[in-house]
């Protein structure tokens, strides 16, 4: 008789790195699986991507034994470790903190190939430019146009704003001339 699954757990776990300690423990403990066994093989079948972060799918049985699957590294992960950076863009799309070149989305999109719903590494490059388009990424030979647009907008949003600030260093110099006197004038109304 076939064993039936109970429980499918999703983790992102760093490669070569698991341990019975929280997360992994906390989640995987009320499972009811052997938390040492797990981490030992996860460990083992992750210890050339160290440094990456992984998700797994684990299927728990109703004997309490497991299989998993690992899934290849996230996209955003992928995309930061190839622009170096800490973390994407705050503002999205709308600020651009990296670039990245056709050849480098190339690669991500062909490590994310069999994770993705995409049938060729050209649907795939569209996937990783979208991504990458969210996080503030920008990739040279597609978003060209717009970045020259962002050039432009910004170097006209810096005239402007040397021009609020000449006017307001003018409205200071000013308020730090004596006022002309002001004389104060009152009229009568019929009913005085």
């Amino acid at each position: 008789m076939a064993k039936e699954v109970v429980k499918k757990i999703k983790l992102q776990v760093p490669a070569g790195k698991a341990t019975p300690a929280p997360p992994v423990g906390t989640v995987l403990g009320p499972a009811g699986i052997n938390l040492q066994e797990f981490c030992t093989k996860y460990n083992d079948a992750t210890r050339d991507k160290m440094g990456d972060i992984l998700p797994v799918e684990i299927s728990v049985y109703d004997d309490r034994s497991f299989d998993f699957v690992i899934k290849t590294p996230p996209t955003p992960f992928l995309l930061k470790k190839y622009a170096k950076l800490q973390k994407g863009s705050v503002k999205g799309a709308n600020e651009t903190v990296a670039t990245l070149t056709k050849e480098q989305i190339r690669e991500i999109a062909e490590i994310k190939l069999p994770d993705l719903n995409a049938y060729d590494v050209e649907s795939a490059m569209l996937i990783v430019e979208g991504t990458a388009r969210n996080m503030g990424i920008a990739v040279k030979g597609v978003n060209d146009k717009e970045l020259a647009e962002k050039a432009k907008e910004a170097a006209i949003e810096e005239k402007e704003m040397a021009a609020r600030e000449a006017e307001l260093e003018q409205m200071e110099a000013e308020v730090g001339q004596p006022t002309p006197e002001v004389e104060v004038t009152t009229e009568k109304t019929e009913e005085e």
